[in-house]
């Protein structure tokens, strides 16, 4: 599916102009029906003989994993899958005429359902191939030693984080190198490295035997639940930075510059780059919060901050670029385009003849002379 959306998203650029405005729409629509019929014929043949035994195992491992707060969820979105599965069996067992209009949309209904697929699938056979497993216990001495150790390191600003990720239990678990007297040993910690209450759960010589040892990464979350890479919107039109600065570098009258900065801060469908950025800003926030990490939180609230500060940038760029739009006024013409071409010896044409130089004796007797 990856591949098909990568092929269908090039194919369908060429239906769009430079500002991401859909112009043949009778293309765009041909690269879809296209794209529904790839995806549909990929379905069929590495999925559908395959898609129920993948549930039914998924399914058997979440009731073997141990209570989190993920649980509830995963079963829900196996369901989902499950509805997708049957809808998208419903049309192959009634396929319509190869070529007809009632199979493109036959393609069409059934691409929401691939796209869930595509999403969600990885879910399904990461559950599949979950066996949940507790990393070897430490004595509470050893436990607390190394805790403390690496607390101690911690404080000196000497402990390297490597990844975390979460167990299938809903626990968090970050892998760091600890050095002490220049021996580097890879722990395991349990919690936020960024609050208090962490605890060390292991120590390995590698990243490999860590690895080995410990309970398995489960996918992570998402951002919005109804996020969608495979059946994203359509892009809505929108100026880049590069072309409205273009614009300023070539404008000759205010009102040219005025209308360059009015569309930086444009908002709406079609909103400008200024504002855009702006929303970038909020989400990322948004995800930094979402973290539930004592740094994240801290994150989340600068990039709040400065959410705030481009949103009043933002107000006082669009209030000059009125201003500026007021005055009506062009530039002096002393500010006048300088040549590409300065002191250029001026070439003979191609058909007329050199002037002759002057003749051998004369030179050399002159040459003499002097």
């Amino acid at each position: 599916m990856a591949v098909i959306d990568r092929e269908s998203e090039k194919a369908l650029d060429t239906t769009r102009d430079r500002y991401g405005r859909t112009l043949n729409h009778y293309a765009a629509s041909s690269v879809r029906a296209r794209r529904n019929q790839a995806a549909v014929e990929a379905y069929a043949t590495y999925l559908v003989p395959h898609a129920g035994h993948l549930l039914d195992a998924a399914r058997h491992t979440l009731d073997e994993l141990p209570p989190a707060r993920h649980i509830a969820a995963w079963r829900a979105l196996l369901d989902s899958l499950a509805a997708a599965h049957g809808e998208i069996v419903r049309i192959l067992d009634r396929p319509a005429a190869p070529g007809s209009t009632a199979e493109r949309e036959q393609h069409t209904a059934a691409w929401p359902h691939l796209a869930a697929w595509a999403d969600h699938g990885c879910i399904a056979a990461d559950l599949a191939d979950q066996h949940y497993q507790r990393e070897p216990e430490l004595t509470d001495e050893e436990r607390q030693r190394w805790t403390k150790m690496a607390q101690a390191t911690q404080r000196r600003g000497e402990l390297d984080l490597i990844e975390s990720w979460y167990a299938a239990d809903g626990r968090r678990i970050t892998l760091a190198y600890l050095v002490e007297d220049d021996t580097s040993t890879v722990i395991a910690l349990v919690g936020d490295p960024d609050a208090p209450g962490w605890d060390v759960i292991g120590h390995y010589p590698d990243e490999y035997a860590a690895g080995q040892a410990l309970p398995r990464a489960v996918p992570p979350g998402v951002l919005r639940p109804d996020a969608s890479r495979f059946n994203r919107p359509e892009p809505a039109p929108e100026v880049s930075l590069q072309e409205l600065l273009q614009d300023v570098v070539e404008a000759r009258a205010a009102g040219d510059v005025s209308e360059a900065l009015l569309s930086a801060t444009q908002q709406g469908y079609d909103a400008g780059p200024m504002v855009r950025l702006q929303e970038l800003l909020h989400t990322a926030g948004q995800f930094a919060n979402a973290l539930e990490t004592v740094q994240g939180r801290q994150v989340a609230a600068r990039l709040h901050a400065l959410d705030r500060q481009l949103d009043f940038l933002t107000r006082e760029v669009h209030s000059a670029a009125e201003d500026l739009g007021a005055t009506v006024t062009v530039l002096p013409p002393h500010r006048t385009p300088s040549p590409q071409f300065t002191n250029a010896a001026v070439r003979p044409a191609l058909n007329t003849t050199p002037p002759s130089g002057p003749a051998v004796a004369a030179v050399t007797g002159a040459a003499r002379h002097h």
